[in-house]
């Protein structure tokens, strides 16, 4: 029976020829690769830890979805600010934002690869203060449309107390019956030119007012005078007073005196010229009381209107919509009650959360399998770059020494050239020489 016992278990199988190695793993050929991509994942390196292909997958995504958010919040934003915009500009900014903010996550994430562990937070802190800073530029749009109902009712109600305090200004600055305001410093803008104003006509009476005070009481002063002397005139010139001769009577001469002193006054005090312009200033006050009356019934009318053509402009200049106004309407509605700043703190956080997660995942995964073999290959690299400099110097140096020896004995070379030549020459001139000599003996030998 023993015999009869399997000698392997029933599903046993030999190993292949060719077995697939345990490490490195097969390359990923799945569009998460296109997502580690996105944020410079080394596919080589991630082969020999495959089990944190998932968590780098999932880091791409994050990256993506923070330019996604931040391509929403610039379409949102333009569409808010710049309705006038049409469509297709609005999504043509949003996409070139949402590649800007995804180049920009994609090298603060990119570029922590391989951190050390011993200095992440110093690495990392940088980077996440532009992180942050960006996630503001992303997170007020966000909340801009979150309380936007908020943000057009406190805008409203400010717009309306803004226009009720100008115009309480104007009908301040602007009294119904046309007094001067000018003098009041807080009036200086709020100056309205109205045609047909009683200022003028006010103006006007009361100077008229003031030359007919001055004139009543220089005519009253010479016609004082004047009766004194009509008084001393008709005393002097009483009956009791005549001269008789006979029955001829006559004036005194005090009498006559008296009587040429009062006729000389009445000329020379120019009484009747000033009565007349008494009687004028008096008639060109009744005139102008009447145009006074006339012009206050139709100045008010008028007052109004400009009043209300002022306020109606003043409502029509005030935005509504800038970026600077939803700004302050936003933070009046955060700031109105503690529950309204609750929430606008934590939606805050939570989008600049949200924003920053690229940096911040990388911060509290802390350094991984995949940093630690890419710094080992960083480093192989480094060193396999400083072994290759030092060969290249050496190859160098040797070639320089080839050229060196080659450049010397080419020199040596030259030198015995010239030396040869030389002594070529100088043999040359002194055998020309020696003919010279023998020719010339000869000569003198023969008796030439």
């Amino acid at each position: 029976m023993a015999t009869d016992a399997p000698v392997r278990p029933a599903d046993w199988a030999p190993f292949p020829d060719d077995p697939r190695p345990f490490r490195p793993a097969r390359s990923d050929r799945s569009p998460a690769v296109r997502l580690r991509g996105v944020i410079g994942v080394d596919e080589d390196v991630l082969d020999w830890v495959p089990e944190e292909r998932a968590r780098y997958t999932r880091y791409g995504a994050i990256v993506v979805n923070t330019a996604l958010l931040g391509g929403v919040s610039m379409a949102l934003a333009m569409g808010t600010f710049r309705s006038d915009l049409p469509l297709a500009v609005v999504i043509l900014v949003a996409v070139v934002w949402f590649w800007v903010v995804l180049a920009l996550d994609s090298w603060l994430v990119s570029s922590t690869h391989g951190v050390p562990a011993r200095n992440p937070l110093r690495v990392l802190l940088p980077r996440l203060v532009l992180s942050v800073l960006l996630g503001l530029f992303i997170a007020e749009p966000l909340l801009f449309q979150i309380f936007d109902k908020e943000i057009h009712q406190q805008i409203a109600v400010g717009n309306e107390e803004k226009v009720s305090t100008y115009k309480g200004m104007l009908v301040s600055c602007n009294p119904a019956d046309g007094s001067d305001t000018s003098g009041r410093a807080a009036c200086g803008k709020y100056q309205l030119k109205v045609e047909g104003s009683t200022a003028q006509l006010r103006d006007d009476i009361q100077r008229n007012t003031a030359r007919t005070k001055a004139m009543r009481a220089q005519v009253d002063g010479i016609n004082k005078t004047l009766n004194a002397k009509m008084a001393t005139e008709q005393r002097e010139c009483a009956r009791d007073k005549w001269i008789w001769y006979g029955d001829v009577a006559d004036v005194s001469q005090t009498c006559e005196r008296a009587r040429a002193d009062s006729s000389s006054y009445r000329t020379t005090s120019k009484i009747k010229r000033y009565e007349g312009e008494l009687e004028n200033l008096v008639a060109k006050g009744r005139t102008l009381t009447a145009r006074m009356e006339k012009a206050g019934d139709a100045y008010q009318p008028a007052l109004q209107r400009s009043i209300d053509a002022k306020t109606r402009q003043r409502a029509a200049e005030l935005d509504d919509d800038g970026i600077l106004t939803r700004a302050h309407a936003l933070e009046a509605v955060a700031w109105s009650d503690w529950y309204a700043g609750f929430v606008f703190v934590v939606l805050h956080l939570l989008i600049l959360a949200v924003d920053a997660m690229p940096v911040l995942a990388k911060l509290m995964s802390g350094c991984t399998t995949y940093d630690t073999l890419l710094t080992a290959r960083l480093d192989t690299s480094r060193r396999l770059h400083s072994d290759d400099l030092q060969v290249q110097h050496a190859c160098a140096t040797m070639e320089y020494e080839v050229r060196r020896h080659r450049i010397e004995q080419d020199t040596s070379e030259r030198m015995r050239r010239l030396e040869h030549d030389h002594g070529l020459a100088q043999a040359e001139r002194a055998a020309l020489f020696r003919a010279e000599l023998d020719a010339r003996a000869a000569r003198i030998l023969r008796g030439d």
